[in-house]
């Protein structure tokens, strides 16, 4: 029975890796599925960093409130381009969720800013938030702390 061990450890793990929390109205009218959360470690003596994940809405959202115990704010940020240079910013109004479409909040585009943090982020860690949408249950959502793969990286 030993040798099955490590198996069971590495299946285990990588059922963990693929997890994702939903939030669901009452009533079941829309759900909220995340996929994939992962925020960025702290740079040395940086009290900031970034987050990612992929939303998925059962019927048309909006991401409206990020809650993060650990960080004195949380916003949702673009990226985008003004003027030939790359700009970030929060966004206001919400980020929108078309029913059954995938959305990313990814590096240099939509994400996740956490502000503030009472402790520095190294890799391994976890991060809790809290998603607030317009119709659907907020979501609890534990994102492991490491780096994000490099767009063409496989």
């Amino acid at each position: 029975m030993k040798p099955l061990m490590p198996v069971i450890a590495l299946a285990v793990l990588t059922a963990a890796c693929g997890s994702s929390e939903t939030g669901k109205t009452a009533d079941g009218a829309n759900m909220v599925k995340v996929a994939n959360a992962l925020c960025r470690p702290t740079p040395n003596g940086r009290d900031l960093t970034a987050c990612y994940m992929t939303l998925t809405a059962s019927g048309d959202d909006r991401l409206m409130s990020i809650a993060a115990p650990d960080a004195a704010s949380a916003q949702l940020h673009e990226m985008k381009i003004e003027n030939g240079e790359m700009r970030m910013g929060e966004v206001t109004g919400g980020l929108a969720l078309p029913a059954g479409k995938a959305t990313a909040l990814a590096p240099n585009g939509d994400h996740i800013m956490l502000m503030g943090l009472s402790r520095p982020l190294a890799e391994g860690d976890v991060v809790s938030l809290t998603l607030g949408f317009q119709k659907a249950a907020p979501v609890a959502v534990q994102a492991r702390v490491g780096q994000p793969a490099l767009p063409g990286a496989h």
